[in-house]
């Protein structure tokens, strides 16, 4: 997954502003206790981080 797939995810399920809201203020405990930023700072992969994503807000198998 490339990180504008990654990104056009997140707008697609929490809306482009909580999408930046999310991804800069919430911990995922499955990204090690990091949140989206962070993670993809430390060289996480967008699929992982969407996985993560994916897990932590229980989002449908149709879009993970």
């Amino acid at each position: 997954m490339r990180l504008t797939a990654f990104w056009n995810n997140m707008n697609q399920q929490f809306g482009e502003a909580y999408a930046q809201s999310l991804a800069k203020d919430y911990v995922v405990e499955g990204l090690g206790s990091r949140t989206v930023q962070q993670a993809l700072a430390d060289g996480a992969s967008p699929k992982e981080v969407w996985r993560a994503v994916c897990d932590a807000f229980d989002l449908p198998f149709s879009v993970r």
